[in-house]
């Protein structure tokens, strides 16, 4: 075992693991009436900083930091123009949702997402089906970030997989379990402070390996001139497909559920506003430099085949062990940060949703914490048990994951804030047909390449679209005391 590289990496786990201690603490101060604001909104009480890098690292995941530089890799250029479009992500969703979304969801007491929803619509069925929508495909998503993260740890330190797995899942499971969304929150920060560090630092160390900017290109171009085009190593990023990539990463992540949440977190307008700058900032530094790392990986170590394997393996190379360590803490963070999101997602979702709404609403506090607790160490427990040897399925569903919960949720807490005609009839409707239309185009994708050539989640996003307009206006149905609610003359 390298502990060169091991030692830098076990003094971060250690540094989340005091930070969810010093989280649990200061929850247990919180009064009984307040916990589960506290557990999974953390009270509603985070500054600009805070916010911008837990929106950072929730969306950054393994994809970011490994599965993107590795395609990079292989594509060129033309896969850093595309990635770039992520940079606005965090910019749509405090704009889109902003101050509306954060004093609609404290004048419905909303905690989650599905709360806004419940309270808006007023519906069983909008409430279920969010909750489905929700554990599936975050369920799958979690289970494949484990993966990432235990491959990850094999890798760097020659433990076995099942090894580098129980390290991971017993790092995150303290810490989001004792601390919930404060702990989140506060470890998101740390991690986007390492995570900007560790690219900037790696991007150095690729380019001095590489003799400059000037000359990395110059090998790239004589290996094969596409690479430093927009269209991809093999002329194969069309138009329509790159520009169809900011629905995906950038708009329609205003339909994330673990993302849209974080609106509803922040303190106060000022917060928000420095968070749209440095989450703007923080995200193009890491997208910007992670793709390029990966494209100038390629004359520096060429014939890596797998591409999970790219940034380990040019950290490896170009870096100290011991600064090799601390950068590769970078990826580290992005996959935990990603985890305990969505689990304490997922959580919320159990408890707060379906619990408190179907099973037990008169529940006292002393339960709610214990359920709480409960289910989000049971989660991570079943989570941590899938990964040992995941299915063919857990795969499959993580691929499509993200754009099936955008098709089903953007139209729903969009028009739903900004839309006084929208009821339950159209989100029902842009639900089923999100979902449905997303998963049936997936398949048809796989099997004759992308419908008219632009990514999978783009015609499902307007087929939504336009069944909750007309689902609305068809069945006509009195705004659930929105009106009243929006205009403050009733909680």
């Amino acid at each position: 075992m390298n502990w060169s590289v091991i030692i830098p990496l076990l003094v971060f786990l250690i540094v989340i693991f005091f930070i969810g201690i010093w989280s649990s603490r200061k929850g247990a101060k919180v009064s009984g009436g307040d916990f589960l604001q506290d557990y999974f909104l953390g009270g509603r009480e985070l500054g600009g900083f805070v916010l911008a890098m837990t929106m950072v690292a929730t969306y950054g995941s393994a994809s970011s930091f490994l599965g993107g530089p590795g395609t990079a890799y292989t594509m060129g250029f033309g896969w850093v123009l595309l990635a770039m479009s992520q940079v606005v992500t965090g910019y749509f969703v405090l704009m889109i949702l902003g101050k509306k979304f954060a004093i609609m969801a404290r004048r419905y007491r909303a905690l989650t997402l599905v709360d806004f929803l419940k309270a808006r619509y007023n519906s069983a069925p909008v409430v279920i089906l969010s909750a489905a929508a929700i554990i599936i495909f975050l369920f799958s998503a979690m289970a494949a970030q484990w993966i990432g993260g235990a491959r990850l740890v094999e890798s760097l330190t020659g433990m076995s997989y099942h090894t580098a797995l129980f390290v991971f899942a017993v790092s995150v499971l303290v810490y989001v379990t004792i601390g919930g969304f404060r702990a989140v929150a506060v470890t998101d920060a740390v991690q986007g402070a390492v995570m900007v560090i560790g690219t900037i630092v790696l991007l150095a160390g690729v380019i001095i390996a590489g003799g400059g900017v000037s000359n990395i290109i110059h090998d790239l171009v004589s290996e094969n001139p596409n690479l430093v085009t927009p269209f991809g190593a093999d002329g194969n990023l069309g138009k329509a497909y790159v520009s169809s990539f900011w629905i995906l990463v950038g708009v329609g992540v205003v339909g994330l559920p673990q993302i849209a949440v974080r609106s509803m977190s922040y303190k106060n307008s000022r917060s928000m506003h420095r968070a749209l700058i440095i989450g703007t900032v923080v995200t193009g530094v890491i997208m910007l430099n992670m793709h390029l790392i990966g494209v100038f990986a390629r004359p520096i170590l060429p014939g890596i085949d797998v591409g999970d394997k790219v940034i380990p393996l040019i950290a490896m190379d170009v870096l100290p062990a011991w600064l090799a360590g601390i950068v590769l803490a970078a990826p580290m963070a992005a996959i935990m940060s990603t985890v305990d999101s969505l689990l304490i997602l997922v959580s919320s979702t159990v408890v707060k949703d379906v619990y408190l709404n179907y099973i037990k609403p008169d529940a006292n506090v002393r339960a709610i914490k214990r359920a709480s607790f409960g289910v989000t160490a049971v989660l991570g427990t079943i989570v941590y048990i899938l990964a040992l040897d995941p299915p063919d399925l857990l795969i499959f569903l993580n691929l499509f994951a993200f754009g099936g919960l955008e098709a089903a949720f953007i139209w729903p807490i969009v028009l739903g804030l900004y839309w006084k005609y929208a009821n339950k009839y159209g989100a029902i409707a842009s639900m089923i047909v999100g979902i449905g239309s997303y998963i049936a185009i997936h398949f048809y994708n796989e099997a004759n390449g992308n419908l008219f050539g632009v990514h999978t989640v783009t015609l499902p996003v307007l087929l939504s679209f336009v069944a909750f307009i007309v689902f609305s206006l068809v069945m006509k149905q009195e705004a659930y005391d929105y009106e009243r609610i929006r205009k403050g003359e009733i909680a």
